[in-house]
């Protein structure tokens, strides 16, 4: 059995845990085990084929890391000398192109960049003493990416079975301004307990990540099925359990109806989102508009009056000078916004849940409404939360004037 690591944005770790404890269950993995949640991932372990059901079937992983080699450290000749005992040969070739990334926490040495170099100069040297040649660096497209992690007293070397990071599903041709990454998205569905089946609607779609990331979830399409990995370039990869691997996954029935909808201010990014949904193999019907949210309507569901989701990643800062009135300032222009779309909320969602997931800390405030829930997460190093908000129905009705006493 081989250690790995998925990593994942921080605050979605058990989010993570519990999704890989799913994938053994589903792809009856006997060996696939789950052990501890930290900052930032969750360790498993299980055979190379665990690996490659993770980077097919995970939403929420960013990376699967397979541990190479642990040590204590004092220096970076420790590091050094862990790095060159690895048998990198096995998995890779001279021929193929290498990049190296360091992640450290409270680590007592002081250089990042140093640390580095020491990594690849014992991958080069382990070839070259080998082989009397060495791998090329390739910073941006490499074959095989090698990742070293410190805390205070150890450290651990990994090979990356993904390559390119795993929110790179393979269909996003184009984007928005500041697009959510889709394992965030996939993430925040999840701790929303958003489940196929339940009304979704997200009125400020941007290029459509969180309607992508439901529909492939109701289609039942892996989201590694249209990619390539790394794990596919390494010495004795045999294509015959992988492409079976991908063969036995069975897409869903269609829906009949729809229970996914989308809209957005901007044409372009209702149009943009169309497009993407093709590219990711979406089969069935999800109804758009461009219209701005303070404007929207909860959508008609096959059980009509059925109370659904929202969950949406409203603008904040510049992108929401879309949003309205370009020449207001912009804390004026938020404040407007998200009063109108409060009272939108309110009177046309009765019954619904509503999930806004922002940067914006002061956002309930802004929407004079009180969070059920608020669940810390960051996007990259943003610091984020997910508000829940619960509209209950009726508590927001005025009151019928009271008729008047007969004289």
């Amino acid at each position: 059995m081989t250690s790995y690591f998925c990593p994942c944005p921080r605050g979605m770790e058990a989010a993570l845990a519990e999704e890989l404890a799913e994938i053994a269950q589903t792809t009856a993995s006997p060996t696939l085990k789950v052990h501890n949640q930290v900052p930032g991932g969750v360790h498993c372990s299980g055979d190379l084929f665990d690996a490659y059901r993770v980077n097919l079937h995970s939403r929420i992983a960013s990376r699967v890391l397979m541990r190479m080699g642990v040590c204590h450290y004092q220096n970076e000749n420790d590091i050094y000398d862990l790095v060159l005992a690895q048998p990198w040969e096995e998995w890779f070739g001279v021929d193929h192109t290498i990049r190296v990334d360091v992640t450290a926490i409270k680590s007592p040495l002081k250089s990042i960049e140093f640390i580095t170099l020491k990594i690849k100069d014992a991958v080069c040297d382990r070839f070259r003493d080998m082989y009397n040649k060495r791998p090329s660096v390739d910073t941006k497209e490499p074959d095989m990416r090698i990742a070293g992690f410190l805390d205070q007293k150890q450290f651990t070397i990994y090979l990356d079975t993904s390559g390119e990071a795993l929110f790179k599903r393979g269909w996003r041709s184009e984007t928005g301004d500041a697009p959510l990454r889709e394992n965030l998205a996939a993430g925040l569905l999840r701790v929303a307990g958003w489940k196929p089946g339940i009304p979704l609607f997200d009125p400020m779609c941007g290029s459509g990540t969180i309607l992508i990331e439901a529909a492939q979830m109701v289609q039942g399409i892996p989201p590694g099925v249209r990619r390539p990995f790394a794990f596919e370039k390494f010495h004795d990869f045999d294509p015959a359990p992988w492409q079976a691997m991908k063969a036995a996954v069975k897409p869903h029935p269609l829906p009949a109806e729809p229970t996914i909808f989308g809209s957005d201010i901007s044409g372009d990014m209702v149009a943009m989102t169309r497009h993407n949904l093709r590219n990711a193999g979406i089969l069935f019907d999800i109804p758009l508009k461009q219209i701005e949210a303070q404007q929207v309507q909860a959508p008609v569901t096959l059980a009509e009056g059925q109370p659904g989701m929202v969950v949406t990643n409203p603008p904040y800062g510049e992108r929401i000078g879309v949003r309205g009135d370009s020449t207001l300032p912009e804390d004026d222009l938020a404040k407007s916004f998200y009063a109108d779309f409060s009272k939108t909320l309110k009177q046309r969602f009765a019954g619904w849940t509503a999930y806004l997931f922002t940067a914006d800390l002061n956002l309930p405030k802004l929407l004079r409404l009180k969070e059920a829930r608020k669940t810390p997460f960051f996007n990259g190093a943003l610091e984020c939360r997910l508000f829940r908000f619960d509209m209950v129905a009726g508590f927001n009705r005025r009151e019928e004037a009271k008729p008047k006493s007969a004289e």
